[in-house]
């Protein structure tokens, strides 16, 4: 009788270990950044995903500032312990896809019943391909675009920014609404904000006939792309349609722009959630100015899966709900992203015209003439040159020509190190 009691136990206790080796829960961890608008959009993500798939339990890793992100990234992907999901922004991703530093997702596309490459726009995909290998999963296909303040257009009885309008007539109206309101010799409302950086200068840099880089080499003091950074610059030097390098240390464009006082604002998507949240104005958007011809820039994040991760199936399938027509509707629902899905693209999720901005169709109207930088291992590096040298230019320190021959003298060597 005990030999039957002892057997029994034993049956139970294997059962019961073997219940709960069937429904042990998978951890996945994402690591996103941004304000805390954006980070909403992403809890609502997790949380739909986890329903769907409760045997997955997704830790969401926040960290608020770009900058910490890449260096939090950065340190955890040469650790061997990088969550298992990241975004990466396509400037970025090529110089770790070329070290391996992402598993290949184009296997696992071809195998899935819920996405496929050609659901994608072409461009955020090959944005994050090497080598004709899809590496990572794009979120979306954002572009630079103008946010304006609509009361201050209206009190100033100028028309609104629209398709078409060009170089002199965004310098004309940003004079125009640049204000000193109570007459202290101050000014209180400029008439436009912007980063003085080059992912800002680079659309006008080709909507002028410039290449910004070719044949490895920067090309920015060559005549067409310099004078379209010398028109850039003189947003601050000479037309003062933009904060100095005091007035912007001491508060942002961004914050001024979300204040009221700022009428013209050149930022991507991305930070739309934080500005639905504001109630003092009303605000939408409008394509770039133009000059010789139509040019923006691509803005695109995508998914990614570290090859160190050790839960590469269920981190899989996290990103491939995240970019289904549910996932992408999600995100995009919160202002976040213009979804690299086409079908939620040409949505209500996207196009409602009663969620800001109205014209969301602007970033799709864009995209046949949306370029973007190219697949260089040391770009992030060659950048944060060029950002340096247009920063001096943009605030007085040297001339457009001095700074772009610097940019192109102290990159050259970036462009040769990994061959």
């Amino acid at each position: 009788m005990q030999n039957r009691w002892v057997s029994f136990y034993l049956l139970m206790a294997f059962l019961f270990t073997s219940a709960c080796g069937q429904g042990e829960v998978q951890p996945v961890s994402f690591m996103v950044f941004g304000e805390p608008a954006e980070l909403k959009a992403y809890q609502d993500l997790v949380a739909a995903f986890e329903k769907q798939h409760p045997e997955i339990k997704v830790e969401l890793i926040h960290i608020p500032s770009q900058g910490d992100y890449r260096k939090r990234l950065a340190a955890d992907l040469v650790g061997g312990e990088p969550a298992d999901v990241v975004l990466i922004n396509y400037r970025r991703f090529s110089g770790l896809a070329i070290k391996n530093a992402f598993e290949p997702l184009g296997p696992y596309l071809e195998k899935s019943d819920l996405i496929a490459y050609d659901d994608f726009y072409a461009l955020s995909m090959r944005a994050f391909s090497l080598n004709d290998q899809v590496i990572c999963i794009p979120q979306n296909i954002s572009s630079l675009v103008a946010f304006y303040n609509k009361d201050v257009f209206d009190a100033a009885g100028i028309p609104y920014p629209d398709a078409g309008w060009t170089w002199d007539d965004f310098i004309s109206a940003s004079k125009a609404l640049t204000l000193d309101v109570d007459s202290d010799g101050r000014i209180d409302q400029y008439g436009a904000g912007v980063e003085p950086t080059l992912i800002r200068v680079a659309p006008f840099v080709w909507q002028n006939g410039g290449k910004v880089s070719i044949n490895n080499a920067l090309t920015l003091a060559d005549p067409l792309d310099l004078e379209a950074v010398q028109w850039f610059v003189d947003w601050q030097v000479t037309h003062h349609i933009v904060p100095n390098a005091v007035e912007e240390k001491a508060e942002s464009s961004e914050s001024r722009f979300i204040n009221g006082r700022t009428a013209i604002y050149f930022n991507s998507r991305r930070l739309v959630p934080t500005f639905r949240e504001i109630n003092a104005f009303d605000w939408d958007i409008a394509p770039l100015p133009v000059g010789r011809s139509d040019a923006t820039i691509l803005h695109s994040d995508a998914y990614c899966l570290p090859s160190a991760s050790k839960h590469k199936q269920a981190a899989w399938t996290f990103i491939e709900y995240a970019n289904s027509i549910d996932g992408q509707t999600l995100v995009s629902q919160s202002g976040r992203t213009v979804p690299s899905l086409i079908q939620v693209a040409e949505s209500d999720a996207f196009l409602d015209p009663n969620a800001k901005p109205a014209h969301s169709r602007v970033f799709l109207d864009v995209i046949p003439f949306t370029l973007r930088l190219p697949q260089q291992a040391n770009w992030a590096d060659i950048e944060e040159i060029c950002d340096e040298e247009l920063q001096r230019a943009f605030f007085g320190e040297v001339s457009a020509l001095e700074a772009m021959q610097s940019a192109v003298k102290r990159a050259l060597p970036l462009f040769t190190e990994n061959e």
